[in-house]
């Protein structure tokens, strides 16, 4: 409990500790409205929350904010779930605002009754109107002054589906000329006639946000509800509900605090799910889970791992106020972890024909290569090598200068884990293209060997995959998902005019046979290219694999 604090919110909590508050009674939640995938900037909050609940030893609550039935789906619950766990986390309660709906009608019947809430029967453009701007106050609804039966009995019939939606709104008696807009008598319940996810047809009418919120907290006893900055507004009408109720204190002690952190912004992505819902319905991508989107889900199918993603959380670490993280910090907190747990293999991308002309004809030698070098220097894999071979058409020069330190004619390189060549010529297709490379190999330079030869130094080392053992593989390969580095930054933008149109770019290859046993969700480092992850629609005819991220930072604007 004396541990230093890393950031303002645990300096709060370590204040409110210092003051007497009982350490037992913290307890935290993650509350996603499940409307769609959790992304990145969910991870942010999740890490937050879960992480101080590791920290202090506090329960935290998984609570489903689903009270706009118009909107969530069990679906929507369900990847929530799984991401949470596939990030790391577990929970000590699963909940839903839904789980609360009687109780929460009954408070509002309370605010009735104690002259606190009243129904209003305008329009919502009347509503609008009267409620002012930030530099005018608002003027009080003709029927804020409804008596409490008449209240009673038309909140009734919206419960009882007596009323279209529309015609009817419950509001807060607050405060017309409050300097903050949010507290000019805010609308709590609303008639919705659509079904709801896990309560089906019972409810005619749903409680709003700002009622549910605050409510739930203090029905789950939590100590401290963790919003990003954009809540900070509602956090005088969240107090306001709370002491308005009057609630027993005996029964539930703890009255929860509401404070507000920075969201997480990344360059070249947006973090709206209503955003990110256009594109998957749009097909600009293959679904919520796209490789390319910055959900969790995508992330994962893309090869990113759950260490990674909470290193990134951590070195963003919590602010006050909002600033945008660039994306190679999320590229390079992968890049580190892959680098340590991916084993090696040799894929060429790009091929170009390549024959060894003083190797024998038929010959076919087991080569030993390292797996992964970072995690276990001993051990290797066996790789095919013959005389006919592929290498990377990028890797070849007719004609290079003194800085080319791949394979040209009369230069040698080593073909990684094998032997040094040196270029003798090419072979042209009709049109001049180069469709073949002649090379010749040192035998006494196997590498391993021990022999004087295989000890010597050459500047170049090239990948490469036999031309008979090799098999066929599809990369996907990604780049930015948008050109711009603040999608929509201007308001009158529409963010689709900065989708990337050339952001997947697919490509046929030839791997070393060991992939053909890979499995879904397997990653790899292909050798001086980069990480690569299998698709969930890779099969066994049809692999395919999508690109994690490169060896280094490459990306140019």
């Amino acid at each position: 409990m004396e541990s230093k604090p890393e950031n303002f919110i645990e300096q709060i909590i370590k204040d409110d500790l210092s003051s007497g508050f009982d350490y037992k009674k913290l307890k935290f939640r993650f509350p996603p409205e499940p409307n769609g995938y959790l992304h990145i900037g969910h991870a942010k909050a999740i890490g937050l929350n879960f992480g101080l609940g590791e920290k202090y030893g506090a329960p935290v609550n998984l609570r489903f904010d689903d009270t706009n039935p118009e909107k969530e789906e069990t679906e929507y619950v369900k990847a929530i779930k799984e991401d949470v766990k596939w990030l790391g986390y577990n929970w000590s309660e699963e909940t839903y605002s839904s789980d609360n709906f009687q109780q929460l009608y009954e408070w509002a019947l309370f605010l009735i009754e104690n002259g606190k809430a009243y129904i209003d029967s305008q329009t919502s453009g009347v509503m609008a109107e009267q409620k002012g701007t930030p530099k005018t106050i608002g003027k009080n609804s003709p029927f804020r002054n409804r008596s409490t039966e008449e209240n009673h009995k038309i909140f009734n019939e919206m419960k009882n589906g007596f009323h279209n939606e529309g015609t009817h709104v419950l509001r807060a008696k607050i405060d017309m000329t409050h300097p903050n807009m949010l507290m000019r008598d805010p609308i709590i319940y609303r008639v919705l006639d659509k079904p709801h996810h896990r309560t089906g047809h019972d409810w005619k009418i749903y409680p709003m946000y700002d009622w549910a919120h605050g409510q739930c907290d203090y029905i789950e006893q939590i100590s401290h509800s963790l919003c990003s900055l954009e809540f900070k507004p509602h956090r005088d009408l969240y107090d306001w509900f709370i002491d308005a109720l009057k609630l027993n204190t005996k029964t539930l002690p703890v009255f929860p605090k509401q404070r507000e952190f920075a969201r997480l912004n990344l360059s070249y992505t947006i973090m709206s799910k209503r955003k990110l819902s256009v594109l998957v319905e749009k097909k600009l991508v293959d679904g919520w889970d796209d490789p390319r989107m910055p959900t969790i889900s995508g992330l994962r199918r893309r090869g990113y791992t759950p260490k990674s993603i909470r290193e990134f959380i951590n070195k963003v670490g919590v602010a006050k106020r909002e600033n945008v993280i660039d994306f190679s910090l999320l590229e390079f907190c992968v890049r580190e972890d892959l680098n340590k747990e991916a084993d090696r293999k040799m894929v060429v991308l790009d091929p170009i024909k390549l024959t060894i002309a003083n190797y024998p004809e038929n010959k076919t030698e087991i080569l030993e290569s390292e797996d992964n070098p970072e995690k276990n220097l001993n051990k290797k894999r066996k790789i095919p090598f013959g005389k006919n071979l592929y290498i990377e058409r990028e890797d070849f020069k007719e004609e290079a200068n003194r800085k080319f330190f791949r394979l040209t004619i009369g230069k040698e390189v080593r073909l990684k884990s094998a032997y040094i060549i040196k270029g003798l010529g090419v072979k042209k297709d009709g049109e001049g293209n180069i469709s073949e490379v002649i090379c010749e190999y040192d035998p006494k330079s196997k590498s391993g060997s021990g022999t004087e030869q295989s000890l010597r130094k050459v500047k170049g080392t090239l990948h490469w995959v036999t031309q008979k053992e090799s098999i066929d593989i599809a990369i996907n390969s990604y780049d930015r998902l948008f050109k711009e580095e603040t999608p929509g930054a201007n308001e009158e933008a529409d963010f689709l005019k900065d989708v990337n149109p050339d952001s997947l770019q697919l490509i046929s290859a030839k791997a070393e046979p060991s992939l053909s046993s890979a499995f879904e969700g397997e990653t790899f480092q292909f050798q001086r290219k980069g990480y690569f992850t299998v698709d969930k629609k890779s099969k066994a005819d049809d692999i395919i694999f999508n690109k994690t991220v490169s060896l280094r930072d490459s990306w140019k604007q």
